[in-house]
């Protein structure tokens, strides 16, 4: 499975959030700015977000993006999910019906040990998204690297809109 860079765009972006003053909020030019990103292109994945409920956005001179949750209530599956969709990376078209000895009235789907093995893979890798949130991401970054927050508002502050 292979997730869009805007996946990794939008968890950067909402990231660089967390380290913000509460209600500041930043344009999609100097986010976009932050790491040398087509701002249209990381504009998309910022209106997905704003759709999910994870950002909000304000217009105006002053406007920009922000987070619309503590980061404490923003997963990263939600994220993921809010830029690809909620579908499962596997998806069983049933091949077995065609196969010899196909009974016409299962569904494989359920039956298929492929497709159940496959599915429980996903659920894994979606219960470990679920399982860490924005804070606990900006904690770790913190811990490793701490001058990130200050690096962050000042490179924002530094930055033409």
């Amino acid at each position: 499975m292979r997730m869009s860079e805007g996946v990794e765009w939008a968890l950067h972006s909402c990231l660089n959030l967390t380290w913000l003053p509460p209600g500041q909020a930043v344009p999609t030019a100097k986010l976009a700015q932050f790491y040398e990103l087509p701002a249209a292109y990381l504009n998309k994945q910022l209106q997905a977000l704003a759709r999910a409920g994870i950002v909000s956005s304000t217009p105006g001179p002053r406007g920009g993006f922000r987070l619309a949750r503590s980061p404490e209530t923003i997963t990263l599956l939600d994220v993921v999910v809010a830029i690809e969709g909620a579908d499962e990376a596997f998806r069983c078209e049933q091949l077995l019906k065609r196969g010899p000895g196909a009974d016409p009235e299962v569904d494989y789907r359920q039956a298929c040990l492929v497709s159940r093995a496959m599915r429980r893979a996903d659920l894994a890798w979606r219960r470990e998204l679920a399982g860490q949130t924005l804070a606990d991401l900006k904690a770790e970054v913190e811990r490793h690297y701490p001058s990130t927050p200050n690096n962050t508002v000042n490179r924002f502050a530094a930055l033409r809109a």
